[in-house]
């Protein structure tokens, strides 16, 4: 081919791949290739349509192919820095660094190489590497938003809250309409109880989402707004923007009913994590005879005691750490996976991108996310009566599955210290009455705030004991309480502390009062396993109504409010009636072994109920529908 022939043969490849036209431009770099085998250009361009075409394997080969001809090329750089990238979505963070840290070398001055490199690090559990990463490249391009947004995240997960506030500050002074920036922003504000401007921060982003804008991700959404249909709004522009369905794959053939079905579940949380103390139990009562188990493990590999457990307990368990998410779906339909199940949804460390693919002929949302995933390619969400009453089912995506009591499963295997401490160990004064609020800072609001305060105005002497999770939450809290009236010192701070221990010191609390909109979940079960009355308000939407949906299956509805001026009635008379407390504390310690919420054995029976009727739907080729699991003894 001559010369300028070849040149406008490129040119012309190179429009068609820029207007996104990527088969044509790939058959034209493909007749280039077969004129010239080496062509540094054509190589590398088909290496970048192969990353585009969510083949990173090919990627990489066409990329060192044409890195190895012509290494002294000028676009190199590039090449390097788009090897790098096939890297990261092969799940080789360690390889990538090397091929970002070649683009360095060659350049410098490029900031993109730096900003890349920092993800890998960060993905390699190396923040403070990441960070000098990111530092570098907003050095080099001051105006680098994406740069200032994964510096607050990477000083989010060193806890300097107030950094990465003004790294979140930064990028969105760059890009006032930067994607999810301005929901993690006010998340991080949460995470340290900063509320200055709370209501119009609130109202602005409620606003952005329904008009569709793509400011926040649905999960920081849940302790913002109260209201399902907005949750369900942010879910669905999160699934549009950054997992929508793929179809590399094609459709699942249908299978052959088999005896035992072929259950998956699928987390990061693998280890000691508040999801897996509900789960293991369940793990380890599914009925073998009809189940066949598979944990699939996309988290940290701890080895602690834990996931050992969690390895005993299934038939298989599989890291699959280092595979993509294409590589995790082919895996689990190789296996034969009849219904995945989905344990993080929207939580840190998701992986919603493998059920986009579609790992299974149905799919399921349960426990770690408490809302709808928006997602077409969730087939089922595992919920309750209490939590989606039926005339709220059109804010879920999902055909909804009832369990008969409560959707959260717990363990009775749940250890409290032999020796709990006394008031006085845990800075409690000896004869006051004790609330007690353990939920995460960030899902305290003004409004749950102020109902505490007017709580401890009225009851004379009493305290509010709560989670010490950083050091500028507990002070702009005991800031909050002298601008409502309150002595800073009747709030008390318990540190973190080990499972047993947590939750044997909750029996020097008298009442556990939550909040809204995101209820205590595990938080909720702990303190209930440990004989500590739970008060809680229901609101509208999933994450709000938990407390409830424990709390009947308790058997204590008379705990479950519907308005804070019922929440905070309810709360001074307990504190007042110390017959009625005692008599809920004994009916807790008498029914702990027996109510449903606590007999996990009864719980699996009905999962697995639930897992067979939409097995067996799904065989007579109807659709998913809205499944009630009938209660069983």
């Amino acid at each position: 081919m001559p010369l300028a022939d070849l040149a406008a043969k490129l040119e012309e490849a190179r429009l068609l791949h820029e207007q996104r036209l990527l088969t044509r431009a790939q058959a034209i770099y493909e007749e280039i290739l077969k004129a010239v085998p080496n062509h540094f250009h054509a190589l590398h361009r088909l290496g970048i349509i192969a990353g585009q075409k969510n083949d990173p394997k090919g990627a990489v080969e066409l990329i060192e192919k044409a890195i190895a001809c012509d290494p002294n090329n000028k676009a190199t750089c590039a090449a390097h820095m788009n090897l790098g990238l096939a890297f990261m979505e092969l799940g080789k963070p360690d390889a990538a660094i090397i091929s970002y840290e070649q683009a360095i070398a060659l350049d410098s001055e490029y900031a993109e190489a730096y900003y890349a490199r920092g993800i890998a690090l960060e993905v390699l559990r190396r923040p403070d590497a990441a960070l000098a990463s990111y530092d570098r490249a907003i050095a080099i391009k001051a105006n680098h938003a994406d740069a200032h947004v994964n510096r607050g995240n990477t000083l989010r997960g060193l806890r300097r809250f107030e950094e990465a506030i003004a790294s979140y500050d930064a990028a969105i002074a760059l890009n006032p309409r930067i994607k999810f920036v301005h929901g993690i922003r006010q998340h991080t504000r949460m995470q340290i109880c900063e509320w200055n401007g709370f209501d119009a921060a609130v109202s602005e982003l409620r606003g952005s989402i329904s008009s569709d804008q793509a400011t926040s991700s649905p999960f920081y959404v849940l302790a913002l707004a109260d209201s399902a249909p907005l949750q369900r709004r942010a879910a669905e522009i999160r699934v549009r923007e950054l997992c929508p369905p793929r179809q590399e794959l094609g459709a699942i053939k249908k299978r052959p009913r088999q005896a035992k079905m072929h259950i998956g579940y699928f987390s990061a949380d693998c280890h000691e994590h508040a999801t897996m103390v509900l789960m293991a139990g369940v793990f380890e009562r599914h009925d073998r005879a009809k189940v066949d188990l598979t944990i699939f493990s996309f988290g940290p590999d701890t080895n602690d005691a834990m996931r050992r457990r969690l390895r005993s307990a299934c038939g298989a368990f599989i890291d699959v750490r280092g595979l993509s998410d294409i590589e995790i779906a082919k895996l689990a339909r190789k296996r034969q996976v009849d219904i995945a199940i989905d344990l993080k949804g929207f939580t840190d460390g998701n992986r919603a991108g493998i059920f986009a693919l579609r790992t299974a002929p149905l799919q399921v949302n349960f426990l770690g996310y408490p809302g709808t995933m928006g997602a077409s390619y969730i087939d089922y969400m595992i919920a309750d009566p209490t939590l989606i009453p039926e005339h709220s089912q059109a804010h879920y995506t999902e055909k909804i599955i009832y369990l008969p009591h409560s959707y959260q499963p717990n363990d009775k295997t749940r250890r409290l210290a032999d020796k709990a401490s006394s008031r006085a160990e845990l800075g409690l004064p000896a004869s006051a009455f004790v609330f007690c609020c353990f939920n995460n800072n960030y899902k305290i609001t003004p409004a749950a705030f102020d109902c505490w305060m007017r709580i401890l105005g009225r009851i004379d002497g009493s305290v509010l004991w709560l989670l010490e999770d950083n050091p500028s939450a507990s002070s702009n809290l005991r800031r909050e309480a002298a601008k409502r009236g309150v002595n800073p010192q009747r709030l008390v701070f318990a540190k973190r502390a080990p499972l047993p221990d947590h939750l044997a010191r909750q029996r020097a609390a008298d009442l556990f009062i939550d909040t809204l909109p995101y209820n205590a979940h595990t938080t909720a079960s702990d303190a209930l396993w440990a004989e500590l009355p739970v008060l809680t308000m229901r609101g509208e939407s999933f994450a709000g109504r938990v407390g409830a949906s424990l709390l009947m299956a308790a058997g204590l509805p008379d705990l479950v409010t519907s308005s804070w001026e019922q929440y905070e009635h309810t709360a001074v008379a307990l504190a007042g009636d110390a017959t009625r407390l005692a008599d809920i504390r004994r009916r807790l310690a008498g029914d702990r072994q027996s109510a449903p919420l606590f007999d996990v054995q009864l719980f699996t029976k009905h999962l697995e109920q639930a897992y067979r009727q939409i097995y067996e739907r799904y065989h007579r080729d109807a659709g998913p529908e809205h499944i009630h699991v009938a209660a069983r003894q």
